[in-house]
């Protein structure tokens, strides 16, 4: 079995009456003043929080503002005029990009900014280690698999203890591109046992609902035999023990650079403005990636951006902010990607 995707100060030294040249440093933020701001996937907040605080410190006559509302709510919002740029975990539609067109009054641009994978968080106690399959996941979340010490979460786990708690599974109850991009995968990888299709919105019956992924985090943390998918930054943040996901014996945990080997491996296809995760990609080709990642987007408009906003996303895009994201949880883009998101932010108007 394959898990498919659905788818990175100078300094002068003087010893001894000698200088010596100083390693090179990053290069300054290019600042900018006035105000900016957007909302949308709650996946990306925490690595727009951290771009927003490193910016204002070197920056401040600047003041930007983002808010977590989820993919869908923030593309609505940008649609309807609001905002200079709006956060989702998926590309959009052919009729919202039109929308988005109408709104800009020509062409919109959707930067990948934010990469890493979707953690499996749970809370079983005494259960360490959870490794589990995505034919067994899908059967979890579609409420077949109702026991943790169920034949299926055995059959993957054998040499853990497994309780006879009930399994609690808690999903996004706003739409979402975390959802959208997780039921992607199990639709993918697991077609047999999940027949719910891949939406923004969670269509699979039961389980408890909250919105944004702070919350569903925060509802795996308080609630004994819980299982939730949150962007892996959420699950590190509540401390959260995460499930290693694979099959065939090979089983990886959602680290920054297991989500940055499935970028790489997987491919990038450029479709409707968007960089996307080449879907014919298969985990089983690179045992050593995590299949279940995401990449986030920033909409903006091509033209009638503000010095601000260009100047944010163009920190944001480059090495610094990449290494900036990845200190807050994420996977740092490839370098050929980020390469291309920089070129593309530079010829904002």
């Amino acid at each position: 079995m394959k898990a498919r995707t659905a788818v990175l100060l100078p300094l002068l030294l003087v010893l001894a009456g000698c200088a010596e040249h100083p390693e090179p440093g990053p290069p300054p933020i290019a600042c900018a003043a006035g105000t900016t701001g957007g909302q949308g996937s709650s996946a990306q907040t925490n690595a727009l929080q951290a771009w927003i605080k490193e910016y204002q410190i070197a920056c401040p006559e600047a003041a930007i503002q983002y808010t977590s509302t989820g993919s869908g709510a923030g593309v609505r919002a940008f649609l309807a005029g609001d905002g200079d740029f709006a956060g989702t975990d998926t590309p959009l539609s052919a009729a919202d990009r039109t929308r988005a067109e109408q709104r800009c009054g020509g062409p919109v641009v959707q930067l990948p900014l934010v990469a890493g994978p979707i953690a499996l968080a749970y809370n079983v106690a005494g259960v360490g280690e959870l490794r589990l399959t995505p034919e067994t996941i899908a059967r979890i979340f579609s409420g077949v698999v109702r026991v943790w010490n169920d034949p299926a979460v055995a059959a993957d786990n054998p040499a853990a203890a497994l309780p006879a708690t009930e399994i609690r599974t808690i999903h996004r109850a706003d739409n979402s591109g975390t959802t959208e991009n997780f039921t992607r995968y199990l639709t993918a990888a697991a077609p047999a046992a999940w027949r719910h299709g891949s939406s923004g919105d969670w269509r699979a019956p039961g389980g408890a609902a909250e919105r944004g992924s702070h919350r569903v985090a925060a509802a795996v943390a308080r609630t004994e035999g819980a299982i939730g998918y949150v962007e892996s930054s959420y699950a590190s943040v509540n401390d959260l023990p995460v499930v290693s996901v694979g099959g065939d014996g090979r089983f990886v945990a959602p680290t920054n650079s297991a989500a940055g080997a499935a970028i790489e491996n997987a491919g990038l296809s450029d479709a409707d403005g968007a960089v996307r995760l080449d879907a014919s990609w298969s985990g089983g080709t690179a045992g050593y990636a995590y299949p279940l990642v995401l990449i986030s987007y920033e909409v903006v408009c091509r033209t009638g951006a503000s010095a601000l906003t260009r100047a944010f996303l163009a920190h944001a895009a480059g090495a610094a902010g990449q290494d900036t994201a990845q200190a807050a949880g994420y996977a740092a883009l490839p370098e050929a990607l980020r390469n291309r998101v920089a070129q593309t932010v530079a010829a904002l108007r």
